[in-house]
């Protein structure tokens, strides 16, 4: 057969390559002796394209901060990081949510292991209209899926931040002009037998609150936001409450917390509540 130099040059390059592989040694593969289950153990702070369905768009793209873990037995000193980056990009350029059951079950199957966690934290985009005027706008909240394999058990939490106005019931009772309002963060998590659309946690917990949130308000609808809060003063601790009762009566939570935090406009510190149950 003829060659040629350059045909000899490929040759004896991947016949050093084959070699240089050969010499890479599987560090995490070694057995670890002291003897420790590592509960989670992987990768995160990954930001990633995901598109999530809603009700009013069908789909929305959005962006979402990822972790991926898998438990890590006690004989094996390390996992293998990459595979997890590997099982993400498997699955496209873009994850769609529906998704999450075979991600967790490939990330069990790559990585070898019994239970697979995976968290995506990511903007949620809603078109509000203003009381008044209906001008429309964008806001924001943070949604978060938090999803569990255990061999083929899921078990799946759906967070939700949303920002609230809240008017103090004990300033408006005491003060002859005015009283005062804070914004405060309300955090609901819940399990549930079946999905749950985000913009219905974040319409529950809107409606607990003295007002809701826009983005864009004209001074009508400020007054008209202004005198609803008025109208409907309430502690952290009604706020926390209120939620509660109406998870309580939907059919299909299973399980909730629910945390309030207000940033108090005339004090120094933060007024916190929160209530579990399920």
């Amino acid at each position: 057969m003829f060659r040629n130099n350059e045909t000899d040059a490929a040759i004896r390059s991947a016949e050093s390559d084959g070699k240089q592989r050969a010499k890479l040694h599987d560090k995490q593969s070694e057995r670890d002796y002291r003897d420790l289950r590592i509960d989670k153990v992987g990768v995160r702070g990954m930001r990633f394209p995901i598109q999530v369905r809603d009700k009013a768009r069908s789909l929305q793209n959005t962006i979402a901060t990822i972790g991926m873990y898998v438990d890590l037995p006690k004989e094996f000193k390390g996992t293998h990081m990459s595979r997890f980056i590997e099982v993400l990009h498997a699955h496209g350029s873009v994850v769609h949510v529906e998704n999450i059951t075979d991600i967790l079950y490939a990330m069990q199957e790559k990585l070898r292991a019994a239970t697979a966690h995976l968290e995506m934290e990511f903007p949620f985009f809603l078109v509000k209209k203003a009381p008044v005027s209906g001008r429309e706008s964008v806001m924001d909240y943070t949604a978060r899926f938090e999803a569990t394999a255990r061999g083929k058990e899921i078990d799946f939490v759906l967070t939700v931040q949303t920002p609230v106005t809240t008017l103090c019931p004990c300033s408006k009772a005491i003060a002859r002009h005015g009283a005062h309002n804070q914004r405060g963060i309300v955090t609901v998590q819940i399990r549930s037998r079946r999905a749950i659309w985000i913009e219905d946690l974040i319409s529950v917990i809107e409606s607990s609150a003295s007002s809701e949130l826009y983005s864009l308000l004209k001074r009508q609808d400020e007054k008209a936001v202004t005198e609803r809060a008025y109208e409907n003063p309430v502690f952290v601790e009604d706020l926390v409450r209120n939620v509660a009762l109406k998870l309580n009566t939907h059919p299909d939570v299973t399980w909730y917390k629910v945390e309030a935090e207000n940033y108090e406009s005339i004090h120094n510190h933060n007024a916190y509540a929160s209530i579990e149950n399920g």
